[in-house]
């Protein structure tokens, strides 16, 4: 894990100390909002319906015990008691005050964390796989290279002010768990035929009211060319990319109008003009970085039999099943912790139970947690040994569902509760689906299902790659639900197919109910999932299920 130098720790500071008379400014009127707004934007302070909120980062979504136990404390001092981790394996608070918001960002600072760039026009909060480091099928932990690009990007003056938000993420597996061909940017971790590692890039990928798969740039780009590669593409985005209109002003409208090709041909004008230009960060900065995530000890670890655990415990052997994912060291197990237990907020954590599970890093998981871009909680090495003594220290703040991929397991946008620019609720409508799959019993019948709701167009709760995705809209002040389906975020991307006309909020969980029945009374077997059968039935079926009885109506 990364660890902070002492220049890390002098900037964060800086920025503290700046922010806070520029706070204090805003709160005895010297300042305007309107002039105030791009200042707080560039330290992650928007105004939301009911408060201010503050979003955290947390790059590539990489925690210890002693920086998740801190943000336990300050949801006690400055929130309700709770924080949210987002898909961009963040951490927002949702219920901030003004003159607090100084004296949390110093808090923040005591463990190496701050606000900067998780808004505003930049690159933003650099994502990855939330396996990284522990994933068996992986070439290489892309989380050096992440760092790496928050290194640069960080206070990059040329890119401060971009034409819109910018994201990137890095997948160290050609098993993509990060979403790479919806980003902005998407890095993928390759060899080529020499075995040297290196990157795959891909360009324009999004959702919101234009979703897009990433097209491919280059196949392969050498490790020590990276930063050069990405400054070319930052250029070309920085000159051409639009202004003038904010629904045209993201890289993915850039491809589009000028045609991948013509795209890739400028970024290549720059990229030829410096590519053979030295960088520091090419030798002595990388080596030190990927020096910082070398991986524990695990030798230490006993053999251990994880199946002895099951007996006499049911419950503990349905929540492995689901909940765990094979680690490369064959004694450990990497384990989700899913923050969707039926009927609670999806992406919350409370006080007591941020605390509980740095308690369990620390214990036993080599004092490491990672937050996946889905909303849950990971720790990626676990000795199996201490399996069961995590499953049972869950179970005791209800943190132990067995659900991780399957119904109940929803992303769920803040919505109209919270946010300024939603149009329809989000979390009620989690919450109704996940309760409603849990009263019926049927989740692990079903299998593998992943639901995602976004409560407007924007679509931070990724409802485009949904397998069932549901966006929320205004229809003449009336909420009222839109569903796509066979959405997927993985290597195999894929952007959701509308079925038609919405739903109103009371027709919703019926429609749901219908589309899952269709699978339900027509897969070929058990191990033909919902996304499997979707591609191989498409959409007919399901539309009629769903509109033959006018439940939209």
């Amino acid at each position: 894990m990364y660890s902070y130098n002492d220049f890390d720790k002098n900037f964060v500071r800086q920025r503290v100390h700046e922010f806070r008379g520029q706070v204090q400014r805003r709160i005895d009127g010297v300042l305007t909002e309107e002039e105030f707004k791009p200042l707080r934007l560039q330290n992650g302070l928007y105004m939301q319906v009911h408060s201010y909120m503050i979003r955290i980062a947390i790059p590539y979504g990489t925690l210890s015990s002693k920086q998740i136990r801190q943000l336990a404390l300050i949801a006690e001092k400055y929130d309700k008691g709770y924080g949210h981790f987002t898909t961009r394996q963040n951490i927002q608070y949702n219920w901030i005050k003004l003159s607090d918001v100084a004296d949390l960002l110093d808090d923040l600072a005591e463990v190496d964390m701050h606000a900067i760039q998780t808004s505003g026009n930049c690159i933003r909060n650099i994502t990855s796989d939330h396996f990284a480091g522990a994933a068996a099928d992986e070439i290489e932990d892309p989380r050096p290279t992440a760092e790496l690009l928050r290194q640069w990007s960080t206070g990059h003056p040329e890119y401060a002010f971009l034409p819109r938000k910018f994201k990137i993420a890095v997948s160290g597996s050609p098993n993509d768990r990060a979403a790479i061909a919806f980003h902005d940017i998407g890095i993928c971790v390759v060899k080529n035929n020499n075995e040297e590692i290196g990157y795959k890039i891909y360009i324009g990928g999004g959702q919101g009211r234009t979703p897009r798969i990433g097209r491919m740039l280059s196949k392969f780009i050498p490790k020590k060319q990276l930063l050069n590669y990405l400054d070319s593409i930052m250029h070309v985005y920085n000159r051409f990319g639009r202004r003038d209109n904010i629904y045209k002003a993201r890289i993915k409208i850039l491809v589009d109008e000028l045609g991948i090709n013509e795209t890739r041909r400028q970024i290549y004008k720059h990229y030829d003009s410096i590519k053979n230009e030295s960088r520091q960060s090419s030798t002595d900065i990388t080596k030190f970085i990927t020096d910082e995530f070398s991986p524990p000890d695990f030798s230490t670890a006993k053999k251990h039999e994880l199946e002895k655990d099951f007996i006499g415990s049911l419950s503990f052997k349905n929540w492995a099943e689901t909940n765990l994912t094979p680690h490369r060291d064959p004694n450990h197990v990497i384990v989700s912790i899913s923050l969707k237990k039926p009927g609670t907020t999806p992406g919350d954590a409370s006080v007591k139970q941020m605390r509980v599970l740095a308690d369990l890093a620390e214990q036993y998981a080599y004092d490491e947690l990672c937050v996946s871009h889905e909303q849950n909680i990971i720790l990626p090495h676990v000795p199996k040994q201490h399996v069961i003594k995590i499953y049972n220290k869950l179970n005791e703040v209800d943190l132990a569902t067995s659900n991780i991929g399957m119904v109940s397991d929803i992303i769920s946008c803040p919505g109209m509760d919270y946010c300024k620019l939603a149009t329809a609720r989000s979390i009620p409508i989690a919450k109704q689906i996940a309760t409603r799959f849990s009263e019926l019993k049927t989740e692990s019948d079903i299998g593998p299902l992943k639901i995602k709701i976004s409560g407007c167009i924007n679509a931070c709760g990724h409802h485009h790659i949904g397998h069932i995705g549901i966006l929320g809209l205004d229809r003449g002040g009336v909420e009222n639900y839109q569903i796509t389906l066979g959405g997927d975020g993985t290597e195999d991307a894929h952007i959701g197919e509308r079925t038609g006309p919405g739903f109103p909020a009371d027709k919703l969980i019926e429609a749901i109910e219908a589309i899952i029945n269709v699978y339900l009374n027509n897969r070929k077997n058990r191990n033909e999932t919902f996304l499997i059968f979707y591609r191989r039935v498409g959409l007919s079926p399901f539309k009629l299920a769903i509109y033959q009885n006018k439940l939209s109506k």
